[in-house]
């Protein structure tokens, strides 16, 4: 039985690869996805998750999300994914008939979560405005969710700030809505990204696989996550692994407590590990994965896309 996803995201090289694993893996279906404003700002963001989806062949409903985070100013990464987000590589024009007009995301993660006849799974690789902002308008909705799996935080030192992780600083606020929801949360945190770096000769192997690997291929050799040289930081897929294979991962219990206060720890993710706190667990955080398992799941993950 298929899993009915919901995935909110902020394409983003990372993003995009996440994307494309879980559009074409049998265990779950992608219901809608909604573009955030992250990585680049919204209206490229959209962009990317409609050509994404017009290069792959897939049409699920996409849907346009918040233009900034609840509070705080715009942030954006465009110097790890280039200026339009997905730099390195010519995708076809977009279908805008995939857009859904007229509706928010929130309104719209409704609508799929209230007439599903499972629980819906959330996938957050991006901000969490749009769950937050969700989660505020319709909490009779949360009885019907499986689970949140999310792409954010970071155990130590950040990719943003010292403490914090981008996803997480990018909408402190909504972060802290998200934690405190009483959802099931499963965590991909910033430090699953530093243990399994795609090298170099994996990126060759993926260049043979087709259109889609060739494309994937042409984006990392723009992306500055890491380096193409000496190994990529494939956040985003990660998340998708936790997901679609979780016993590559090794994980812990922790109540997690997002640092809204601002100063230089604002979007920092507080893992209490060992209950100092006296607070219940509010999360499984992924630790550890297992490098070689992962690298084999990756490269068959993408083999489906082909």
């Amino acid at each position: 039985m298929t899993k009915p996803v919901i995935l909110s995201t902020d394409p983003g090289i990372d993003d995009a690869v996440a994307i494309s694993i879980l559009l074409f893996d049998p265990q779950v279906d992608v219901k809608l996805i909604a573009a955030a404003a992250g990585n680049v700002g919204i209206e490229q963001t959209l962009n990317n998750v409609l050509k994404l989806e017009k290069f792959l062949g897939k049409k699920v409903p996409v849907v346009e999300g918040c233009k900034r985070a609840l509070i705080k100013a715009p942030v954006d990464a465009a110097s790890v994914h280039g200026k339009s987000g997905m730099d390195g590589y010519d995708f076809p024009e977009p279908d805008l008939d995939l857009l859904l007009k007229d509706t928010t995301a929130p309104e719209a993660i409704h609508k799929v979560v209230a007439n599903s006849s499972e629980k819906v799974t959330l996938v957050g690789i991006a901000p969490l405005t749009d769950f937050a902002l969700y989660i505020r308008l319709y909490p009779e909705d949360l009885a019907n969710i499986e689970e949140l799996v999310l792409m954010g935080g970071c155990i130590g030192r950040g990719n943003y700030g010292i403490y914090s992780e981008f996803n997480i600083a990018g909408d402190p606020e909504a972060a802290k809505i998200v934690f405190e929801s009483g959802l099931k949360i499963r965590v991909a945190p910033l430090e699953l990204g530093f243990q399994a770096l795609v090298k170099p000769e994996i990126s060759e192997r993926i260049k043979s696989l087709g259109s889609v690997g060739d494309m994937f291929y042409s984006l990392f050799k723009r992306y500055r996550g890491g380096s193409f040289n000496t190994g990529l930081k494939i956040y985003d897929a990660l998340a998708a692994g936790i997901l679609l294979n979780p016993t590559m991962f090794d994980f812990e219990e922790a109540y997690v407590d997002i640092i809204a206060d601002q100063g230089p720890t604002n979007g920092a993710s507080l893992m209490d590990f060992n209950n100092k706190l006296n607070k219940p667990v509010n999360a499984l955080i992924g630790k550890s994965v297992n490098v070689d398992e992962f690298i084999a799941w990756f490269i068959e993950a993408i083999k489906k896309t082909c």
